[in-house]
């Protein structure tokens, strides 16, 4: 999770989706939704369901909804028919752990010392431009669990009216943790950045406390509750597997969630903090890096997701050195990547449920297909790797409209270069984007002659 430095609420949301508005208007108007039927053909398909592609892919579109989606589907009279060539069509990516209204560079102090210096409008803008990267890579639906000074829902609801170009967007608000846990802004003097943070801010003590801190992020545009069980590498003031919030305080959570009709979510490097948030019935276990056996056959008898994010790890230990990390943060991300390896075999081999995500921000967005490969590198075969994104449409609730090609649900369609199935690392490389029924990006066409 990428730290963002607390600020003093001020009112500037109105501001920040001018700010959205500007930055982005002039690609968000160039995306027409085609009219009338389209057909989508490409020398394969795979569906999000199945253990194989088929061969001469064919998805037929109208008004923005799948109308069907197979090999060698008849084209309707009079559609209008996109033709990619060798590629794979396939059901828009679905990232369930981002943070798209920040991005960490190869420089910690820089970071730091940028993010203080940044103004909320500002950091309104820049997060249209990580939206926009993040959809021409392919995924037209991301869960982001974290942000601050109410940027995330600004975003969300300019991409929702069509005033910039972006992914579908559940938003956490702010994620709710223990005072001085890794949720909370710590390692710092005292009121340094302003006022100690409070409910307002996602920082709580007591059941009956958090309990007003999950109806505090609803009311203001929180679509999924985001919680930190226990430490994390990012944070300066905290052990990255110490848990943080006690099973009183995380059954108040999760019931008052549900109760609301929003799903949850747990930071949890660590095994007990993992716990207290599975025994509350979390719906899904963020990185888990240090899960044991009772953690993850936990996990498998309750149905709760795992979230591996192993891309976080892998950046993060890749930087490590060149980033200039203070060293207890250093320490903890070689830590928790030297464990997660062997904790998400375990997991893969328990048959514990796997949905996409990727931690995005930590690395740069717009990376995110690279998660692929590195569940294939972590046992997993390419198709099942492709079906965590669509596992993620289940965790987030969607799944009777996205995640799948299938008639009946909503037109989210992608195409990459070459066989998906054959070498995974053809995620990076996506060709073709549809969103809704309305195409962001279609590489033939732009390298056609004009007439």
């Amino acid at each position: 999770m990428v730290r963002v430095p607390f600020r003093v609420m001020v009112p500037v949301l109105a501001i920040a989706v001018s700010g959205l508005a500007l930055g982005a208007g002039v690609a968000a108007a160039a995306a027409e939704p085609p009219t009338g039927v389209v057909v989508l053909r490409a020398a394969r398909l795979f569906d999000g369901r199945a253990d194989a592609a088929v061969r001469d892919g064919v998805v037929v579109i109208e008004g923005g909804t799948i109308k069907a989606a197979g090999g060698g589907l008849a084209v309707p009279a009079g559609a209008r028919v996109i033709d990619l060539g060798d590629a794979t069509l396939l059901p828009g990516f679905i990232d369930a752990h981002t943070h798209v209204t920040g991005e960490s560079s190869d420089n910690w102090l820089s970071d730091t010392v940028s993010g203080l210096r940044r103004s909320v409008p500002e950091s309104a803008i820049r997060a249209t431009e990580f939206a926009r990267r993040t959809l021409m890579a392919g995924f037209t639906t991301i869960r982001d669990v974290g942000s601050s000074d109410y940027v995330d829902v600004a975003l969300r609801n300019a991409i929702r009216a069509g005033t910039v170009p972006g992914p579908r967007m559940l938003v956490a608000v702010h994620g709710l943790g223990a005072r001085g846990g890794h949720c909370d802004q710590s390692g710092y003097p005292y009121q340094l950045f302003g006022p100690e943070p409070g409910i307002a801010d996602g920082i709580a003590t007591g059941p009956d406390a958090f309990r007003d801190a999950v109806r505090f992020q609803v009311k203001y545009g929180a679509d999924v509750i985001k919680v930190c069980a226990t430490g994390g590498v990012l944070s300066l003031a905290d052990e990255v597997d110490t848990p943080q919030i006690t099973q009183e305080e995380m059954n108040a959570i999760v019931e008052e969630a549900h109760r609301l009709r929003k799903k949850t979510a747990a930071h949890a490097h660590g095994a007990e903090g993992a716990k207290v948030a599975i025994r509350a019935g979390i719906d899904s276990i963020e990185h888990g890096s240090f899960l044991d056996e009772e953690a993850l056959r936990l996990m498998k008898e309750r149905g709760t997701y795992l979230v591996p994010t192993l891309l976080a790890g892998e950046y993060v230990a890749g930087k490590a050195s060149e980033r200039h990390y203070p060293p207890e943060i250093a320490a903890k991300a070689r830590a928790a990547v030297s464990a997660r390896s062997a904790t998400f075999r375990r997991a893969l081999a328990l048959g514990v449920k796997v949905a996409f995500g990727t931690d995005s921000a930590v690395s740069p967005h717009g990376r995110n297909a690279e998660e692929f490969s590195l569940l294939v590198a972590h046992g997993m075969t390419p198709a099942a790797a492709l079906r965590t994104s669509s596992a993620a449409a289940t965790l987030l609730g969607l799944d009777k409209s996205i995640g799948t090609l299938e008639a009946g649900r909503d037109a989210d369609v992608i195409a990459v270069a070459g066989d998906a199935l054959a070498d995974i690392k053809a995620t990076e490389k996506v060709v073709f984007v549809m969103r809704g029924g309305t195409v962001h990006r279609n590489d033939a066409a732009a390298a056609s002659p004009k007439p």
